[in-house]
């Protein structure tokens, strides 16, 4: 098979996938030939930037997406009539956060840092595939534990969890800019810079 044919089928792949493209599923797709994944992507970011085209194709929670270029997200908002990409309340995005930074952790930690009872925003998380369950804590009680899942990363945009900011660079932020405390207020107490430095977001959580 040609490498023009290959392209364009890799492609097509891209637009039809609901989910990130993996090589595990391009090898399902072509066996029992396989081609390698990641160097055609390569191949098809170099054509999209030469020919000028508003998308292009991002490594996403461990698979490749097609997605349109960041400068025209207004437009695209302005399509769909939403103020983002997730319909989440500000406590669910308080407690999302949380979880993202601290997970493996239980709802009564969630609930220790926010202050309020937690129960109802993680029954959403959980609905909307965003966290998962990943199993007990060996304190009294032996509570749940919970993680984000690859869902998160998709949803976000991120490819692994250390791609998340650093809490030193949101500190950063909010004293660069004050009005923003409000809007990320939920980094300003129990989740400090010096208390997450002790676990920072890696690929590899405890548990």
């Amino acid at each position: 098979m040609q490498e023009s044919e290959i392209k364009k089928i890799i492609e097509a792949l891209l637009f039809a996938s609901p989910d990130p493209l993996t090589q595990a599923k391009v090898n399902l797709v072509f066996n029992p030939d396989t081609y390698n994944l990641k160097e055609i992507v390569k191949n098809l970011n170099k054509q999209y930037d030469h020919e000028d085209h508003a998308f292009e194709i991002q490594q996403v929670a461990g698979g490749f997406q097609l997605v349109s270029k960041k400068e025209y997200e207004i437009f695209i908002r302005k399509l769909i009539n939403k103020s983002g990409r997730l319909s989440l309340s500000t406590a669910a995005l308080d407690c999302l956060a949380i979880i993202a930074y601290k997970q493996p952790i239980g709802r009564y930690e969630v609930e220790a840092i926010r202050g309020v009872d937690s129960t109802g925003v993680l029954k959403t998380l959980l609905n909307r595939d965003l966290v998962k369950i990943k199993g007990r804590d060996n304190s009294p009680g032996r509570p749940l534990l919970y993680k984000t899942t690859n869902k998160f990363l998709e949803y976000f945009g991120l490819n692994r969890l250390s791609d998340m900011p650093k809490l030193k660079e949101i500190s950063e932020l909010i004293d660069a800019d004050p009005s923003l405390g409000e809007q990320i207020a939920v980094f300003k107490n129990d989740l400090s810079d010096q208390e997450l430095s002790k676990n920072p977001p890696s690929d590899v959580v405890k548990g």
